[in-house]
């Protein structure tokens, strides 16, 4: 009988859980972002985790070293969340949700913790460090900040002495600012908009290729448009499945195929990128995955949510939801936290650079100290800032 019940409780998780959200994506998001924040204590201490299954050893070296892939499907994500509500209503035959309170509802998300971030880094780490040789410095560094241009000058981007991992939302916030536009146009000519936005981001990556000892080039907005416009293609494809298809046996089995053909497509570039030493050739075969590393990803996500209920379940738990909840956060510190502890020498090491000698007690209580120091200061801010934040401006509404 308790078997009977569990089989069917199996059975029984749905892509959608109670609150309409799509379960497994809390977990996807949480993979995303928490493969950056490995990649970042990665460069730091140096640790690389291995196994040894049998007669297998298995490295996460690869994985490693590579993390910073991850950002571009935390892109894919966004776009595929953001044009959501429009493929399922072209797929129903609805009206076509409207754009207002767009910019604030992003905002609202956003600036917040975003600010808060900037605050404490520049009155905790850059001031008292005198990071800054004059305060023009300081104001043009701030004013690239809080205008989300900061990815484009040198000054405010690689050379920031405040965060360097916030260009991300800086691509993010200028995306949001084409989405309206490009949205309605996508619904009236989705192959031409998508060839158009395609060819523009592999013309420009062309461009930066040509330039690869320039980092800038790289992670500007033109360089992603082909990863946002899959993500409103994978839109489409899981409205037009989540209508269509029947959620049997059967249909589970195809999903999860399609999961696994993604994730053995996924590990084949991050093997490549893996094997790429020198940074320009690195930045070169970056843009050249690009592409296909979004196809892969979205094989992924599309597999996830239609998969067998094993997978939705290991994406969809609430230990799933609760990283995912605090992802933005965990993305917004956890380098800080990084650089910090190890310019602060938080733990004490016995080398001058344990990271260099492999000094093995330091590594694990590193990353093992960051990781949780993160973890917590976003589990708080999330619950105790961000959420009610959000909560208290709905209400007012």
């Amino acid at each position: 009988m308790a078997l009977q019940r569990l089989i069917a409780w199996y059975k029984a998780q749905t892509t959608l859980d109670k609150n309409g959200q799509i379960a497994p994506l809390n977990g996807l998001r949480a993979v995303f972002v928490f493969s950056v924040v490995f990649f970042h204590l990665w460069q730091q201490s140096w640790l690389t985790p291995s196994v040894q299954l049998g007669s297998a050893f298995i490295s996460f070296d690869p994985y490693l070293r590579t993390g910073y892939l991850f950002v571009d499907a935390m892109l894919l994500l966004s776009g595929f969340l953001l044009f959501l509500p429009f493929a399922r209503a072209r797929e129903n035959k609805r009206m076509l949700p409207g754009f207002e309170g767009f910019y604030g509802k992003r905002a609202r998300r956003i600036l917040p913790s975003y600010l808060l971030h900037l605050l404490v880094i520049f009155l905790v780490v850059a001031l008292p460090e005198k990071r800054y040789a004059t305060w023009w410095q300081a104001a043009r560094d701030w004013l690239a900040h809080l205008t989300f241009t900061h990815p484009w000058f040198m000054f405010s981007n690689i050379q920031t002495p405040l965060n360097g991992a916030l260009w991300t939302l800086g691509v993010e916030v200028q995306f949001y600012l084409l989405f309206p536009l490009l949205a309605r146009v996508f619904m009236k000519m989705p192959l031409a908009t998508w060839s158009l936005g395609t060819g523009v981001a592999f013309l420009f990556r062309a461009y930066a290729m040509t330039k690869a000892h320039t980092p800038m080039l790289l992670n500007q907005l033109p360089a992603f448009m082909d990863v946002y416009l899959n993500g409103f293609v994978l839109a489409m494809v899981f409205a037009r499945v989540e209508k269509q298809t029947r959620d049997d046996g059967l249909s589970r089995v195809l999903m999860s195929a399609i999961l696994l053909a993604g994730v053995m497509g996924l590990a084949v570039m991050i093997r490549h990128q893996a094997s790429m030493r020198e940074l320009p050739l690195v930045r070169i075969s970056q843009m050249r995955l690009r592409f296909p590393q979004s196809v892969m990803t979205g094989l992924i996500m599309l597999g996830a949510c239609f998969g067998v209920g094993g997978i939705r379940l290991l994406l969809g738990n609430r230990v799933a939801g609760f990283l995912g909840a605090i992802s933005y956060q965990a993305y917004l510190w956890h380098q800080m936290f990084a650089l910090q502890l190890k310019k602060w020498r938080i733990p004490p090491s016995v080398n001058e650079n344990p990271h260099m000698v492999g000094e093995r007690a330091w590594q694990l209580g590193y990353v093992l100290l960051t990781l949780a120091l993160t973890l917590i200061v976003s589990a708080l801010l999330t619950y105790f800032f961000e959420q009610p934040l959000a909560r208290k401006k709905r209400l007012k509404k």
